[in-house]
Formats: structure tokens, C-alpha cells, sequence
């Protein structure tokens, strides 16, 4: 495949995006800690964004999307160094841009997800440990979760797990380990003091830029500026539109006044809400038959050899969408009836907390099958 000009720009416009959201996370963390923590809890996601960027090149990307080293847990050592990631299209990750360039977007998620767990450990680490803590964790958790479920191969993404902007890697990864650093660390020691944001417009001015960061963060994993993109992009901003009217509707029931903290945490949390499925179906849903490539530029394509022949490792991702979403031939993608009895049978069934995925892994389409 050749490098379109016009995918390459708008990757190059969602990774700066995505690299806005951590001053964004910076000011939005900042803002919530005491006056007297807020240069320490800014450096965290300053700092952090050049510790992961080294990291990240020297280790951590071949980690996550080297070629599989046979059990679908970690990538090869292929790309050690960026090695091999050159400016030339690589179809295993993406059709129509630079494979560095790929690398790079990928570069901006693995640098905010150490940064979002240190608002579990504001105001009660040492710079020196936070600092040991994210090459530790970038190394030993990030990277290999990548590779489970968004590289060629990896043990997850063959079982058919759906990701696609980091609900997986990046949320519930540093969410389950923010909870862990909190609970081992313990609780704070105030010594009288309120724990009250210091400064709530820094606070809302953070969550600004996190939500325009967004747009980048979910709109750029399309990997190609098509439909697709475009649609993840709206349902990115309804949800947070959505999440936050929610959070303000609750907080004045409850409390009859309000929170314009709660405003900028509800945006947030509908943010984060929206990732994993932002690529998969417009805002007010659709119908049951169509595919959420249709009428797309990135509608996935059948292999020279034919649709009963599209398989990752004969094929490879045809798209730029495939690198994240798996190779999904034309009429194979599950329905709305498939979905819902998938969770039926996993809601009655305790046997196998994988038997809704099954349901769910990409199969022949209708018209390979033989008759």
C-alpha cells in the first residue's frame, strides 16, 4: 500500500491532540490537590510524558507491536531501539501511513496512562519513586497489555476482544492499578489540613483540554481519516456532553445547587465511558444487518484469494481501522441480536467467562460459505 497524504496529515493532527491531553491532565489534577502539592502533581504528567516518550523508543514499542513471539503475550524484539520502524507503510499496523507515525500515536497513549494513575498517589509520593514506578509499569504492564489486544497475534485481540481507543489498555489498566497504589500507600495524613480544590478554574480548564484532546485520542485509532473517524468523533463529544449533563442533573437533585467540579469530572467520566466502543456504531445506534464500516472508505476488504481466505496471518489488516479492530470480513460482523444473546448466555452460564466472545470472533461472510 502507498502512504496517502491526507491519513498521514490527520494522524500527524490526533497524535499532537492526544499529546495535549496531558497538560490537560496536569491542569485537571493540579487544580483538585492542596495549594501546596500542585507543582509536584503538574510535574508528575510533564515528567512522565518524557520518561514513557525514551522508554517507549528504546523498549517499550517492540513490547507492544513487535511481531508475536508464539504464545500472544509479548512482541519481539524486532523493533528494540525503533529498529525496522521506518517512514515506509508496514500493513501489519496500518495501510496508508508511516509505520514511525503509528508508533508515535501509540507513543502519546502509553505516555498519558502512567499519568492518569498518579491522581491515586497526588500528594504522597516521592518524586524518585514515582518516577522508578512508571518505567517499571510502562515495561511490565502497559506494553505487554498492548499487545494482548491490538497487535497481530496477540492472545486477547485472536479470542475477538473489541477495543477500540484503550477502554482495555488504557482505562481499566491504570483504573485497577490506581486502586492498588491507593490502597497499599494508604490513606492521606492531613494533619488538619481541608482537602478542598485549590483551584477550581485550573481544574475546568484541564478538562477542557482533555475533551478537545479527545477528539485525537478517539477519532486518530480510526488510523485514516474517513467516516469512521468522523463518527467517532461525535459520539466522543455526545457522551461527554451526555456525562455531563447527568453528573449536573444528579448533583442538584441531591444537593439542590450545582457542582461545577462535578461538570468537569462528569465530562471526564463520559470520556472515558465512550472509548472502547466510540468506533462501532453511530450515536443513535443502527440496525441490527448493517456494519459499522458501511458506505466507509475503511469497509474491510477480502484478500486477492477471496473472502474464505481472509485470515490475519495470510492477509494482514487491509485497512487502516483493522490494525485496532481485527479483521473482520464483510458480513461477519456480530448483530445486535448476536450481542445481546451473547450476554444472555454468559448472565446463565458461569462455566466459561469467555463464552460471549466466542459469539463474537470474525467468521466466513455469507457469501463464502459454501453452499
Amino acid at each position: 500500500m502507498e502512504i496517502n497524504s491526507g491519513d498521514t496529515a490527520w494522524l500527524l493532527i490526533a497524535t499532537a491532540l492526544v499529546m495535549v491531553m496531558l497538560p490537560g491532565l496536569a491542569l485537571f489534577y493540579g487544580g483538585l490537590v492542596r495549594r501546596k502539592n500542585v507543582l509536584s502533581t503538574i510535574m508528575h504528567s510533564f515528567f512522565g510524558l518524557a520518561l514513557v516518550s525514551v522508554v517507549w523508543v528504546l523498549w517499550g514499542y517492540t513490547i507492544a507491536f513487535g511481531p508475536d513471539t508464539g504464545y500472544g503475550l509479548v512482541g519481539g524484539l524486532d523493533f528494540l531501539g525503533f529498529a525496522n520502524v521506518t517512514g515506509e507503510v508496514d500493513d501489519r499496523y496500518a495501510a496508508t501511513i508511516p509505520h514511525v507515525l503509528f508508533a508515535a500515536f501509540q507513543l502519546m497513549f502509553a505516555a498519558i496512562t502512567p499519568a492518569l494513575i498518579s491522581g491515586a498517589f497526588a500528594e504522597r509520593k516521592r518524586f524518585a519513586a514515582f518516577a522508578l514506578f512508571t518505567v517499571a509499569w510502562s515495561t511490565l504492564v502497559y506494553s505487554p497489555l498492548a499487545h494482548w489486544v491490538w497487535a497481530p497475534g496477540g492472545w486477547l485481540r485472536t479470542m475477538g476482544a473489541l477495543d477500540y481507543a484503550g477502554g482495555t489498555v488504557v482505562h481499566i489498566s491504570s483504573g485497577v492499578s490506581a486502586l492498588v497504589v491507593a490502597l497499599v500507600i494508604g490513606r492521606r495524613v492531613t494533619n488538619g489540613d481541608r482537602l478542598e480544590p485549590h483551584d477550581v478554574p485550573m481544574t475546568v480548564l484541564g478538562a477542557g483540554l482533555l475533551w478537545f484532546g479527545w477528539f485525537g485520542f478517539n477519532a486518530g485509532s480510526a488510523l485514516a481519516a474517513t467516516g469512521q473517524a468522523a463518527n467517532a468523533l461525535l459520539v466522543t463529544n455526545t457522551a461527554a456532553g451526555a456525562a455531563t449533563l447527568t453528573w449536573v442533573a444528579a448533583s442538584y437533585l441531591h444537593k439542590r445547587k450545582v457542582s461545577v467540579v462535578g461538570a468537569a469530572c462528569g465530562a471526564v467520566a463520559g470520556l472515558v465511558a465512550i472509548t472502547p466502543a466510540s468506533g462501532f456504531g453511530p450515536p443513535a445506534g443502527r440496525s441490527s444487518s448493517a456494519s459499522p464500516w458501511a458506505g466507509s472508505a475503511t469497509a474491510p476488504r477480502c484478500c486477492a484469494s477471496g473472502c474464505a481466505s481472509t485470515t490475519p496471518s495470510t492477509c494482514g489488516p487491509s485497512t487502516a481501522s483493522e490494525a485496532r479492530s481485527g479483521p473482520w470480513p464483510p458480513g461477519s460482523w456480530p448483530s445486535r441480536r448476536s450481542v445481546e444473546s451473547a450476554a444472555r448466555s454468559r448472565a446463565t452460564s458461569p462455566r466459561s467467562a469467555f463464552s460471549s466472545w466466542r459469539l463474537l470472533r470474525p467468521g466466513p461472510s455469507p457469501a463464502s460459505r459454501p453452499s
